[in-house]
């Protein structure tokens, strides 16, 4: 029996090349074990076998994003990757933007740095018209069906024009006839010259393809070859069956030694493919944060809910906070110390409530769309810049909107126009801590869900150990080095040195001025510059974390 050839004519493309390929898990389980196969250009490969078989890892694998454990992988015969798609199951599209607008993104972030305006405007009108997606270009992503939105983030992945396509799941969770849709279009990417190589649960996607690929549960090779000789080797009248034969065998090397008797020579490797096709330059750091910067203000523009979250919520906060405080608390005639304390704690908190949140849900809510641009090439600098660079003007309004209200409304102190700049300054420093803050939270977990549960347990220790519900020199040794960790005790004592809370407490006609002020020590001493490096130390802290912590996701990942 032949398993390994083919009698078609020989495409063009990419051949793929898998020698001894192994991949393990902590504790050293093995979830892919020895598997050898070949993969012609132009075919398109199903890889099937039980959940847990090492589907995906094998898919990951060949497609580079895992570096395997042991074994190599190369494309018609060198070893490393060459243009490569790859279509994870997770979407890899914003839902909020236009389908059009997306590829337009994608393509600038993707295509060589020679490529203008009409290059990119050719290129995605013609990815669209060949997935039959012209006619929902300006129809937001979270519009579109399953199908649609399957084909979209495919379109994503042709800009490029790449000669190995890599799809996990591609047909899950769709309607039959949209998923043999689906298989159709993928089968004319494999006659124009690319390389499909699919993972599937549907048994019916694999008539539809050229070879498949069979994995144990144990994660060997039981079988590669065409359908019919798969059917044949298994002893069955449909591939239906093929889960239940695996689940039969009780020698886990049965399966796989029985196949390695039968198969034939490996084939070949394709030809060699031009340099041209085998990849291109990385689009320049500065051109990533341009497009990034673009799109991340575009998404937050469209989506009205995010939108009137990020201006409503401040809005809530000021009307609390003028109900909350009344006028006069600051006038030297007849200061309220204890409610000057509270106004400024309370300012300080905003900025850094409002910039947490702002960058909670940022990272967490796109690391599929994060990890495949990384593969594609975009740097997580330019990426964590853009997200800087679209919230903290947003941030900028929001604080300056509050300080000049409660400047209006009396809930100031009387600063002259430096004084003001001043608090302004160290409130949108407390904010673009926070803001970090929050980004490296949201890299640092999975889901929207987890981020939202950090949030008390951030926002706590920034109200206990600031030093305004208990000030620093009177905690406990433990409280008092903590409370350095903090950046909201930093815009708080900031804020409370510019409004001249020692000389107000001192010298003011309230008898609760001079006991508080001893208990406070120097806390309001320090030149408010000091302040300002601290905040600026921890945004720079929080943004190089936020790297680290993003980086060694990947490496756990590619491992």
């Amino acid at each position: 029996m032949t398993t390994e050839q083919t009698t078609s004519p020989p495409r063009t493309g990419v051949g793929i090349r898998a020698s001894g390929l192994g991949q393990s898990v902590r504790k050293g389980r093995r979830i892919l074990d020895d598997i050898s196969l070949a993969i012609q250009p132009g075919e398109v490969v199903a890889v099937i076998g039980a959940s847990g078989a090492g589907k995906t890892t094998l898919l990951e694998t060949l497609a580079g994003v895992r570096r395997p454990a042991a074994g190599t992988v190369s494309y018609d015969g060198a070893t490393g990757g060459g243009a490569v798609g790859y279509v994870p199951q997770d979407d890899i599209i914003h839902r909020e933007l236009p389908l059009e607008r997306t590829l337009r993104y994608a393509a600038r972030l993707r295509l060589p740095p020679p490529s203008g305006p009409v290059e990119v405007a050719e290129r995605v009108a013609e990815v669209l018209a060949g997935l039959r997606l012209t006619e929902r270009g300006d129809v937001p992503v979270g519009r579109l069906s399953g199908g649609e939105r399957k084909r979209a983030s495919i379109a994503v992945e042709l800009l490029t024009r790449p000669g190995v396509f890599f799809l996990d799941e591609p047909t899950s969770g769709l309607d039959p006839a949209i998923a043999v849709d689906l298989l159709r279009v993928l089968r004319t990417l494999a006659d124009a010259g690319t390389t499909v190589v699919l993972t599937t649960h549907q048994i019916t996607d694999v008539e539809h393809c050229d070879r498949v690929v069979v994995l144990t549960r144990h994660g060997r090779l039981a079988f590669a070859g065409t359908p019919a000789d798969a059917r044949e080797f298994f002893g069955l009248r449909s591939l239906a069956e093929v889960h239940l034969r695996l689940d039969e065998e009780t020698d886990p090397a049965a399966l796989p030694d029985r196949f390695a008797a039968h198969r034939d020579a490996d084939p070949p490797p394709g030809r060699p493919v031009e340099p041209a096709a085998t990849g291109h330059r990385r689009v320049g750091r500065l051109r990533q944060l341009g497009v990034l910067a673009a799109r991340n203000a575009e998404i937050v523009a469209r989506n009205r809910l995010t939108l009137a979250i990020l201006l409503g919520s401040p809005l809530m906060v000021l009307g609390m906070f003028a109900l909350l405080f009344r006028p006069g608390a600051f006038d030297p005639a007849r200061p309220s110390p204890t409610v000057t304390v509270m106004i400024l704690f309370w300012i300080a908190f905003g900025g850094f409530f409002f910039g947490l949140t702002y960058g909670l849900l940022q990272i967490c809510t796109e690391l599929p769309i994060l990890r495949r641009e990384r593969f594609a090439g975009v740097r997580l600098a330019p990426y964590l810049a853009a997200k800087v660079a679209v919230l903290l003007p947003l941030l900028a309004l929001v604080d300056l909107a509050l300080l000049g209200v409660l400047r209006g409304i009396d809930r100031l102190p009387p600063v002259d126009g430096a004084g003001f700049a001043a608090l302004y300054a160290t409130l949108l420093l407390s904010s673009a801590a926070a803001l970090t803050l929050g980004l490296l939270c949201s890299a640092a977990v999975s889901d929207a869900a987890q981020a939202t549960l950090m949030l008390p347990m951030l926002c706590f220790p920034q109200v206990l150990f600031v030093g305004a519900i208990l000030p620093v020199p009177a905690m406990a040794a433990g409280g008092q080095w903590l409370s350095y960790a903090m950046s909201n005790r930093w815009a708080f004592e900031g804020l409370g040195h510019t409004a001249g809370v020692e000389r107000l407490w001192r010298d003011g006609a309230s008898p609760l001025g001079p006991p508080l002020l001893a208990t406070y020590g120097d806390s309001f001493s320090r030149p408010v510059w000091v302040n300002w490096l601290v905040l600026g130390g921890f945004v720079l802290l929080f943004l190089g974390a936020t790297w680290v912590v993003l980086v060694r996701r990947e490496s756990r990942r590619a491992s």
